[in-house]
């Protein structure tokens, strides 16, 4: 049955089509910290494992908000690695050693474009999309993200 939820159609569609693509990210992101956690060396080794399985948690839950959310305004969620891959902005690859500064600087990078795209995507949810209740889902998110941000950032001062 079809959402009958006061947006119409071609809003929906276009809130989905920008929730997909943080939902791909998401995923990116949960993967990459997943790594983290399980491929950290150096001395600081079981305090960032269990910092990174803190962040990944976290981001389990985010992704299940999005694709959730993706299903409440009408729409199916991406759900394989290849749509994921393909709608995201991040980068599925490492570049930095298996250590604690590389990992943190790589995840911070990552959430710190994650929080750009949603905090572009607030006011065209809720103004040109007539979509308030995303727009205020993904403030919420913006949020989570800046914290988790800071948590990383606070690694390097």
């Amino acid at each position: 049955m079809k959402a009958n939820i006061g947006i119409n159609e071609e809003n929906r569609s276009a809130v989905s089509a920008q929730l997909a693509k943080l939902l791909a990210d998401e995923y990116v992101l949960y993967t990459k910290t997943r790594n983290a956690h399980w491929n950290i060396e150096g001395p600081d080794f079981h305090a960032m494992h269990l910092f990174f399985e803190s962040q990944y948690q976290q981001l389990d839950d985010v992704m299940d908000s999005v694709a959730e959310r993706i299903r409440k305004i009408g729409h199916y969620a991406p759900a394989t690695l290849t749509q994921l891959l393909q709608l995201t902005h991040l980068t599925e690859a490492s570049v930095n050693k298996n250590t604690s500064t590389g990992f943190l600087k790589e995840l911070l990078e990552d959430h710190e474009s994650i929080i750009t795209f949603i905090r572009g995507n607030i006011n065209p949810f809720a103004n040109e999309y007539h979509d308030a209740g995303t727009s205020d889902f993904i403030t919420g998110l913006l949020e989570t993200h800046e914290e988790m941000a800071w948590m990383l950032r606070a690694h390097f001062a």
